[in-house]
């Protein structure tokens, strides 16, 4: 990597603080790249005949074609497996960062090649966007429910679905650090709000788990999200604050590199004794059962969503402010 890299990412760290507003981690992800492809000029990026809606381009992407190959940036159709496949042949070759988008839910058409980089340690970005049913009227077909788990369970494929523009940052940054496997970054097609940091928090980011907001002493609950979910966390630990609760939440964006830390980490951000958790993601539940123990809860979705948008597919599969109130109340109760 080019010396110095990181320092240019500084400046959209800063303005993410100062400037907090609602945006779309696809969106946040587009304003990364205008910063790393000014930085990195080995960056070869390129959807799947999606660029417009993966934001995978960026200001200084030009175009290969057949007349010019003195671009960056291809268009590879509607060819998700001949696009991971491509990549990786690149990756394996050197000289060029590739990176490239298409929808979470086509991942299904790339994963051979998806797996087969994570099985040759190949270091390929794939930029996975519309994440959730929060992609909206497209409907069931183009909604991913079982995406995000079933990717997290290939192994040495890193997986990180960031809740904001920082955690964004950080997901790219990771993936760029990374030599020896494959990164997918998992992005929103909604708008998700920012979210408050210190300094440290912002390093914390790193470890694939921190603790985003806490309490005073000892928590009796701990709320654990990622992605568009750690904002329905964060409200929902204001009502229970309001009722007397002592509330944690933690953002995991990155699950696999919260487990490789150490146990005084792991411990630290999950206390063992706080056995009252509830773990929050718009997608099937199973795996988060490991995180929040017997006597924790889940919200998510184990179904296939419908066409309607986000706003009314949220509340109407139950994950909502409320819901994650409430299943925090039962976990106290039981």
């Amino acid at each position: 990597m080019p010396k110095g890299w990181r320092g240019a990412l500084d400046d959209f760290i800063r303005a993410a603080q100062e400037k907090p507003a609602a945006t779309a981690t696809r969106s946040s992800s587009q304003q990364v790249l205008n910063v790393l492809g000014a930085a990195i000029p080995e960056m070869l990026g390129g959807s799947a005949d999606l660029t417009g809606s993966n934001n995978t381009n960026h200001k200084g992407s030009k175009t290969i074609t057949a007349e010019d190959i003195a671009g960056n940036y291809l268009h590879y159709g509607v060819r998700e497996f001949g696009m991971a496949a491509i990549m990786n042949g690149i990756g394996l070759h050197g000289g060029y960062t590739a990176y490239g988008g298409t929808f979470l839910v086509f991942s299904d058409y790339a994963r051979n090649a998806l797996r087969m980089a994570a099985l040759m340690k190949v270091p390929s970005v794939f930029v996975l966007t519309h994440d959730s049913i929060g992609l909206g009227e497209d409907g069931p077909t183009h909604q991913p429910v079982e995406h995000v788990a079933s990717l997290r369970m290939i192994p040495n494929m890193e997986l990180w679905r960031p809740c904001d523009g920082v955690e964004t940052y950080a997901a790219w940054t990771a993936a760029l650090e990374r030599r020896d496997g494959p990164t997918s970054l998992v992005l929103t097609r909604q708008g998700v709000p920012h979210q408050a940091r210190t300094a440290d928090q912002v390093d914390a980011i790193r470890r694939g788990g921190y603790v985003l907001v806490d309490c005073d002493g000892l928590p009796e609950c701990i709320l654990i999200a990622t992605g568009s979910e750690v904002g329905l966390a964060v409200e929902a630990a204001k009502t229970l604050t309001a009722e007397g609760r002592r509330v944690r939440v933690v953002s995991m964006p990155c699950v696999s590199q919260f487990a490789a830390q150490d146990a005084a980490w792991r411990n630290r951000v999950l206390p063992p004794a706080i056995e009252h958790r509830v773990a929050v993601e718009a997608g099937v539940t199973d795996a988060w059962w490991r995180w929040v123990g017997p006597r924790g809860r889940v919200v998510g979705i184990d179904r296939f969503g419908a066409s309607a948008p986000a706003k009314v597919l949220f509340p109407h599969y139950g994950i909502t402010v409320e819901a994650v109130a409430q299943a925090a109340r039962d976990s106290l109760a039981g």
